[in-house]
């Protein structure tokens, strides 16, 4: 089985195992708020963002709100998520930045979006997914954990397992990648304890045990 078919194998499996319906699990109402939520889930769980998100898009109801707010204050908003210092300065900047060259609208391609502070090519990739429905795939540590796993890249470097993978995954499916493998590293493929017995990946998997 060439890399390319493997690929197309694990794509078809993990659809008929989880589905072809996107799932964003960071919850928001506007783009803007998804774009800060995903700056807040840098080295912090999903679950986590959300609990602080609730309250802080009660607070901060608009861009504007968050141009405006305190460095401190927006600290100790934040600070269950981890590394607050650096998050509430990304936030606050990116706000001011989205009003002052962007109109407070949220750009919709890759280029626009990584100027914005605190905004690398993940978290670009997030918002032109999940949001704007753009193909793109996601690299966050699942999706490099078991896409290493399955052999479908050697690298280690986020932006150049998002090339690999473009390489050899459908376009049509790259999205969709992103949700599913989150979903099989979260359940099946777990970091430091794989299920690999269970596994529907196994028999096309380069690391099965």
């Amino acid at each position: 089985m060439t890399k390319k078919e493997r690929a197309l194998e694990v794509v078809k499996r993990l659809g008929e195992e989880y589905g072809t319906e996107l799932h964003c699990y960071l919850e928001y109402e506007y783009p803007w708020q998804l774009l800060f939520a995903t700056i807040l889930s840098a080295q912090c769980t999903d679950a986590r963002v959300n609990m602080v998100t609730k309250d802080l898009f009660r607070k901060y109801k608009t861009v504007e709100d968050f141009a405006n707010a305190e460095l401190s204050e927006m600290e100790q908003d934040i600070r269950s998520t981890g590394f607050y210092h650096n998050k509430a300065k990304n936030i606050i900047g990116c706000a001011n930045a989205l009003i002052d060259r962007f109109g407070g609208e949220v750009p919709d391609n890759i280029d626009d979006l990584i100027t914005l502070p605190g905004v690398g090519r993940k978290t670009a990739n997030v918002l032109l997914g999940d949001y704007y429905g753009k193909p793109c795939i996601v690299v966050d540590t699942h999706v490099k954990r078991v896409s290493k796993l399955l052999g479908l890249t050697k690298e280690t470097d986020p932006v150049k397992v998002e090339f690999d993978l473009m390489r050899i995954l459908p376009k049509e499916a790259w999205i969709l990648y992103n949700f599913q493998v989150i979903a099989h590293g979260r359940s099946t493929c777990i970091s430091g304890r794989p299920k690999c017995g269970n596994c529907i990946l196994r028999d096309c998997c380069k690391s099965a045990k």
